[in-house]
């Protein structure tokens, strides 16, 4: 699958409105991860075909094979933190807060003469995030601890409370562009990626992916519930909010720079677990690098499949995912957490 995604990403690179010979494209790549000391680019036939990869098109490829990373992550983390087959990544209200933070950003903003001005979308949407999930933990802990039921409640209250916040915002705005912009926005790109942003999404994902890939045997515990982790030694409540901060936290960040992607944490953790089985110390692993594999075809898929248009990737990833849920669910045999 290393070697898939590998493969994967030096064709994404080659493919675009320029169209750049896979073999140059791995040289032009080789020289430059090496330092020089690996592959030739003397023999490229264009001199811009070095800026085209490395400026524009492999910044995105990284993006997507983060995003996917951290996706496909989340989504196992949930699935296993509220036992529930139909958990995702935005299962805490994370996509409506961020929503509502990307909406109130470019139909009202914070007015050009403020230094919030500064931060832009991006900031408006990662702090929506993370308040909704903040107040969504905050609620389901009201009057005893933090249960998988209370969470999934919880999340769906506080989703539909900013989804008619960002509503009432829209309906009220008198700014056609700016509906355009958060219609757009709400269905997830991966054109704004850069070199300046990928340092944070790195230490996000990578970081979430490391701590997590250590944590299989809780997980593990978490779908067997509450009482069977009690008898052996395990205060769930305790982890469940401390996975929901960091899921939040990874998901936020991938949600304010590249909008809502779905599809990718519901049906990839489930496509490992009917291939792999639930055990996480296997599941893991192999749903980051599915879900980093999904996410650059998905990227592909949205600048080839319309001439010169590039499609919003949440749409490709949806119109993929749902043919795939629908087959899980007729499938017999599978058994979410067997």
């Amino acid at each position: 699958m290393v070697g898939l995604i590998l493969i994967s990403a030096v064709y994404s690179v080659s493919i675009g409105q320029v169209q750049i010979p896979f073999r140059q494209a791995m040289n032009i790549l080789l020289h430059a991860l090496s330092g020089g000391h690996l592959g030739s680019i003397e023999q490229i036939d264009n001199g811009s075909y070095l800026n085209i990869i490395m400026q524009v098109r492999m910044p995105r490829v990284i993006f997507a094979l983060l995003i996917g990373l951290g996706l496909s992550l989340c989504g196992t983390v949930m699935q296993a933190v509220v036992q529930n087959p139909l958990a995702d990544p935005y299962i805490l209200g994370i996509s409506s807060g961020a929503s509502l933070g990307a909406t109130f950003a470019i139909l009202i903003g914070f007015g050009s003469g403020t230094i919030f001005s500064q931060f832009g979308v991006a900031s408006a949407a990662f702090v929506g995030a993370m308040i909704t999930s903040l107040g969504v933990l905050f609620l389901s802990s009201i009057g005893g601890k933090a249960t998988s039921v209370k969470l999934v409640l919880s999340g769906v209250v506080v989703g539909a409370m900013c989804g008619s916040f960002s509503s009432l915002i829209i309906y009220f705005a008198n700014d056609a562009e700016g509906i355009k912009t958060v219609t757009f926005w709400s269905m997830g790109s991966l054109g704004s990626s850069s070199w300046q942003k990928v340092p944070i999404m790195a230490i996000v994902v990578l970081l979430g992916c490391l701590i997590f890939l250590f944590q299989h045997r809780i997980l593990n515990a978490m779908l067997l519930g509450d009482e069977s982790a009690i008898t052996l030694g395990i205060n769930l409540s305790v982890y469940r909010k401390l996975y929901m901060v960091a899921t939040a936290l990874v998901t936020g960040t991938m949600v304010a720079y590249a909008g809502m992607i779905g599809f990718v944490g519901l049906i990839i953790p489930h496509i490992t677990r009917g291939m792999f089985g639930a055990d996480h110390k296997k599941l893991m692993p192999a749903t980051l690098l599915l879900g980093a594999l999904f996410l650059i075809w998905a990227d592909i898929l949205s600048r080839t499949l319309v001439h010169n248009v590039e499609l919003p990737i949440g749409i490709i990833t949806s119109v993929i995912g749902s043919p795939l849920f629908i087959y899980m669910i007729v499938k017999k045999g599978y058994n979410f957490g067997g």
